[in-house]
This record gives structure tokens, C-alpha cells and sequence, in this order.
């Protein structure tokens, strides 16, 4: 397996361009399969996980040609025909967010067999949100052996569908599934995230019918057909603040560009109140602090425009050199302080308690070796590592290929001391 090593005091300065977002790409992605006509996305991230949708896609008919374009990474897919409508476990177990191939599957074929994709090592995230959604709109859903059974052989039908909390992944899901679905369709509690909007104006320039995306309450009426188009990718606001968080703790000044600061206004304010100079500008924001003490501050994730729990492990990470205590609530998903042992081993003083954790600011950290153990985490670990003294090892880094495209690249052009040391050997998936 390979390894990330860094050695921590150097300031950062320079620029930072984000990447697409991996979690609107993935979804796009699937989008191309409610149409025999070509998508063409721009902007695209080249990820573990995009390759890993891409594969999938493919088995079940996709074209899926990658090329660079005049804007950057592009991706061409074409479905002409669903060749299958089968996903099996050894495909969708690497990523359950290619999940959300089934409700396209029911939509364009009327049938779909996908395997469930199984737990995941920041809680248990279950699909069954995604399958009521499915069996609102007329899908017949049977649950077999780890797979999902679907048929809706005359089609789905439009239906009002509210969700008990909100569900990125389900929200999203239900919107592919029911552009094609005949009728009106009402999604109600629905997520806000800028993901969904992102979705709803790429299915919209396939000559879908959907308004409200981005809101509360979704509105889609159903077409019998979707024609080809291209679509640029949102930014990637996780990466965006990632990079921000990472600026922060190393000192410096780096500009983010090809971005948007209101994608991450929570952490803004709270990067803000912390003692970190953020100024906003056309494409994006610079983070400066230049030998400023951190203040500890409190959060509590939440849903979009909340503080987003994809950027709870960086700020954790960020507020361990911080003068204070700091306290983090998480309350999106459980399970997910698992960083923490590991920023401990960096000298991080850290209390857990069911979701909340102390964090109580130190003067230094040490370098040491740690393990990432999972996406978000892993980076939270290389954040601690730009400021800790010495050298800190990050081990398990196929989780960083998952979501962060060329992060030893953008880090060392800004004065990281951060390199790749290459391994061998099979990995596990999260």
C-alpha cells in the first residue's frame, strides 16, 4: 500500500486550483443512463471513485471515454443500450454511492437487480430511505440474498415523497429516478446541498422538468424522454475547504481558485472566529495567517448550510494547536471520530464522548505514524502532519485517492514537504 510521509514547519504560500466535486460527479455520472444519447461532463475529477463508477457504468453498457478538454479532465459517456441491468456485489461494494444506479436502471429498462452496498466504517447509512423513494413512484422492491430486486414493467408514476430527515443520497436518487416517471413528483424534506442543485440543472439540460433543487421542496415533472448534453461540474466544496483548513494550520498564504466561497460559509465563520483571515474573491478565497495564535471555537455539523460533517475530521485536526478548548458535536453520522485516536498519536488532546469530543489545544505536535480510516479522516491526519515537528507517516492512503485528485501535487507547489512512497499489495475497501 502506498504511503504519504510529511514533514511538518513549512509555511505554505502560493495557489491552489479545486477540482470538480467528487460527490456531484459521481451522481452525473449516473445520469448518463436515463438517456441513449451522449453526456458529456467537464470539470471532471479523476478519482478512485470516478474510475470505480466508470467501471461499473461500462458493465452495464456505458461508454465511458476520458480526455482533456480546453476547460481540463473531461468524461464522454453513452448508453445507447442497457446491455445490463445487473450490478453485482463486486462492483458496488467499492463505493456505495454507485448505488445509485438503481433507480435510473428502473427508469430507462423497468427492471434492476443491484447488490446492496454493504456497511461502511462511519456508520451504518442505510439505503432504506432510497427504496421507499423507489416504492413511492410504483417500483416493486424484494430483497434477495444482499441484492435489490426492482421491477416497474409499466413504468414509474409520479408521487409525493417525504423523507423523516434529510438524505443527500436518497434525495438524489429519487430525482434521477423520477424525471422519466409519468406524472408530478413532490420531494418533500428534501437536502439542500449545492449537489443537488448541481444534479437538477444537468438533468434539466437534458430536458428534464425540475424545479425547487436546492430547497426544501423539489418539484419534478416527469418526461417521456432525455436527449444528450454537456454539463460542467460544481467545484468541489469539500476539497475547498480541506485546502482552507490545511492553509490555516501550516501559516502562510494560499489563494483557492475555480471555487466558491459560499459552497463553505459555515466554515468561514467559524475559520473566522478561530483567528484565520479569509478574504473572498472572484473564483474563490485566500487563507492567511501569519504567526496568529488559533482560538479554540465550538461546532456542531449539520445539514447544508450548516457545518458540513464531510470537514468536522479537518477542523478537528486544525483545532488541536488551538488556545482553548475546543467542542465538536458531530450529529450527522455516528462513528465518525475515528480520527481522533490517530491525531492523539500526533499529541492531539482529545476527549470523546458518544458524539461530541474535546478538543483541548497543545503548544506543539510530533510527527509520528498513523492510519487513516477513512476518506475524510485520512486528510484530517495530513493537515495535523504539515504543522507537527518532524515527520508523520500516513498509511493507508487509498482512502485520500478516493476523493482528493493530486494532493501531494497542490500541497508541495505551495511549500509542503509531502511525498509518496509507493507500495505494493491489495487494499480493502471503505
Amino acid at each position: 500500500m502506498d504511503r504519504i510521509a510529511i514533514t511538518g514547519g513549512a509555511r505554505l504560500q502560493g495557489e491552489i486550483p479545486i477540482s470538480g466535486a467528487k460527490n456531484s460527479a459521481i451522481k452525473l455520472m449516473a445520469a448518463s443512463l436515463l438517456t441513449e444519447e451522449p453526456l458529456r461532463l467537464t470539470n471532471m475529477p479523476r478519482l478512485a471513485d470516478t474510475r470505480f463508477l466508470g467501471k461499473l457504468l461500462q458493465r452495464l453498457g456505458t461508454e465511458v471515454v476520458e480526455s482533456d478538454g480546453e476547460d481540463g479532465p473531461e468524461t464522454l459517456l453513452r448508453t445507447r443500450e442497457i446491455v445490463s441491468a445487473i450490478a453485482p456485489y463486486d462492483l458496488v461494494r467499492q463505493m456505495r454511492a454507485s448505488f445509485n444506479v438503481l433507480g435510473p436502471l428502473i427508469a430507462r429498462t423497468g427492471q434492476a437487480k443491484v447488490s446492496l452496498p454493504g456497511g461502511c466504517t462511519i456508520g451504518a447509512r442505510p439505503v432504506d430511505l432510497h427504496l421507499q423513494a423507489l416504492e413511492a413512484l410504483g417500483a416493486r422492491i424484494d430483497l434477495h440474498e444482499g441484492y435489490v430486486y426492482a421491477q416497474a414493467p409499466r413504468g414509474l408514476q409520479g408521487a409525493r415523497i417525504e423523507f423523516p430527515f434529510n438524505s443527500v443520497g436518497a434525495t438524489e436518487h429519487a430525482m434521477l429516478a423520477a424525471v422519466l416517471a409519468q406524472g408530478e413528483t413532490e420531494i418533500a424534506n428534501a437536502a439542500r446541498e449545492p449537489e443537488m442543485v448541481d444534479l437538477a440543472d444537468c438533468l434539466n439540460e437534458m430536458g428534464a422538468k425540475i424545479t425547487g433543487a436546492g430547497t426544501s421542496t423539489i418539484h419534478i415533472r416527469g418526461v417521456a424522454r432525455l436527449h444528450g448534453a454537456t454539463h460542467a461540474v460544481m467545484p468541489d466544496r469539500i476539497e475547498t475547504g480541506t485546502y482552507a483548513v490545511a492553509a490555516a494550520m501550516a501559516g502562510g498564504e494560499v489563494r483557492l481558485t475555480r471555487t466558491r466561497v459560499d459552497f463553505i460559509q459555515a466554515l468561514v465563520d467559524k475559520m473566522a472566529e478561530a483567528g484565520v483571515e479569509v478574504t473572498p474573491h472572484n473564483d474563490g478565497l485566500t487563507i492567511r495567517r501569519d504567526g496568529a495564535k488559533l482560538q479554540a471555537v465550538e461546532i456542531d455539523t449539520a445539514p447544508y448550510p450548516g457545518f458540513a460533517t464531510d470537514l468536522q475530521a479537518q477542523f478537528m485536526a486544525l483545532m488541536t494547536l488551538a488556545d482553548g478548548e475546543s467542542v465538536i458535536r458531530e450529529t450527522i453520522f455516528e462513528n465518525r471520530f475515528m480520527h481522533a485516536p490517530e491525531l492523539k498519536r500526533l499529541g492531539a488532546d482529545i476527549m470523546v464522548s458518544g458524539g461530541e469530543a474535546r478538543v483541548r489545544g497543545v503548544e506543539t505536535l510530533e510527527g509520528a505514524q498513523v492510519m487513516a480510516t477513512d476518506l475524510r479522516a485520512s486528510v484530517s491526519l495530513v493537515i495535523a502532519g504539515l504543522a507537527a515537528r518532524g515527520e508523520t507517516m500516513v498509511n493507508r492512503v487509498y482512502h485520500l485517492d478516493r476523493g482528493f485528485e493530486r494532493l501531494e501535487e497542490k500541497l508541495s507547489a505551495c511549500g509542503a514537504q509531502i511525498r509518496r512512497i509507493s507500495g505494493e499489495g491489495e487494499t480493502e475497501d471503505e
